[in-house]
């Protein structure tokens, strides 16, 4: 019987830069083997690490595929959850080394398989393709920073009409009924975070849909920019970890670390989430109670027609500068392609293959242990 598979984005693009959780994906005390894999681009990482998860799923265990918000169909690494071990990319721009070596790290170099020779004769290909990578991605961050203005403004107008009195008794309820006085004393629930949806060079791209796989109880916050979903996610998840019990918390690529769009409670199976033009939970499944919750309902009306005109003007803007931003890292995906091409032909694929099936011995090893 084949394990469950999830898909989400450890990294992403935002108006801060690539920013990135990848010391939440398996915490060193509990981690049994953590691979931190090295090489450049075209070295096969992303290959090497989803074939690993595919037999690994095949052979009935839970795999994580975390993928590249540069490249959504690539992946940044794999982590398996119920034998606590992951796979990570560890080279730019998400450069992980390990921790604690030996111990619970262990390094995989990919650039042991290269032809070194042949790579340098395209020295000047390779340093000229990085630059122009490096102020393509520059450019895409100006734009999301732009982007993220033209939501402050929205965020602005429509929080001035929030009635905040009823959006907490929304958080309210959703403990009571769910939560209600269970506590456990003895410790605080552990956070995880990522995200669920990228901008990326194929478009804004969400796995929350498949996130919600198995959930019994899901709660939909329909919502505009600025009505209070973090509040009520907030809310939620302080209540959870005060309980208890852990989370996994998803945030928004314009405000990274800020705005809690979507929160997973494993032990109860509860999942609230935000449903916006930009990502929703996709349709209802068999095994969930779904309730859905329109908070624009509980805003009042704006101010003026002004702030109306400016809060449609500064979405058409967003949704603009979102387009350029995505275009702009396709054009950044062309030139990485181009880089990975100085490198693939100077690869030993069928060496870096038999170094694949080794490592998924040695997983098959600890699992035994």
């Amino acid at each position: 019987m084949n394990g469950k598979a999830r898909h989400y984005f450890p990294g992403n693009n935002t108006p801060v830069g690539f920013f990135f959780y990848y010391h939440y994906i398996l915490d060193q005390k509990e981690a049994r083997q953590i691979w931190c894999i090295k090489g450049g681009p075209g070295t096969g990482k992303s290959s090497f690490m989803r074939k690993i998860g595919e037999t690994m799923l095949a052979e009935g265990h839970d795999v994580d595929f975390l993928h590249c918000s540069s490249d959504s169909n690539s992946l940044d690494g794999i982590l398996l959850r119920d034998l606590k071990i992951s796979l990570i990319d560890g080279t730019a721009p998400h450069v992980i080394d390990p921790v604690n070596p030996g111990a619970v790290d262990k390094i995989i170099n990919l650039g042991d398989y290269w032809d070194e020779e042949g790579i340098r004769k395209n020295r000047e290909g390779i340093i000229k393709a990085n630059e122009t990578i490096g102020g393509i991605f520059a450019k895409v961050y100006n734009y999301l920073r732009a982007a993220e203005s033209m939501y402050d403004n929205m965020a602005l107008i429509n929080g001035k009409a929030l009635s905040r009195a009823e959006i907490y008794g929304i958080g309210t309820d959703i403990i009571e009924n769910e939560m209600g006085s269970r506590t456990d004393g003895s410790h605080t629930g552990k956070i995880k975070k990522f995200f669920a949806s990228a901008v990326t060079p194929e478009g804004l791209i969400s796995f929350l849909p498949e996130l919600l796989d198995g959930y019994n109880k899901v709660y939909v916050l329909k919502s505009k920019i600025g009505e209070g979903v973090e509040a009520v996610t907030a809310m939620i998840m302080e209540a959870a970890l005060s309980r208890g019990l852990d989370v996994e918390a998803f945030y928004c690529p314009l405000k990274p670390g800020k705005k809690l769009e979507h929160l997973l409670i494993p032990q109860l199976s509860l999942a609230v989430v935000t449903s916006n033009p930009y990502h929703g939970p996709g349709p209802g499944r068999d095994m969930q109670e779904r309730v859905e919750l329109d908070l624009s309902i509980k805003s009042g009306a704006m101010d003026s027609s002004i702030e109306s005109e400016i809060a449609a003007d500064s979405n058409g803007r967003m949704e603009e500068l979102l387009k350029k931003a995505v275009f702009y890292l396709s054009k950044a995906k062309a030139e990485h392609d181009r880089l990975e091409s100085y490198y693939i032909p100077h690869m030993d694929f069928a060496a870096i293959e038999g170094l694949r099936k080794d490592i998924e011995n040695q997983i098959r090893q600890v699992r035994q242990g």
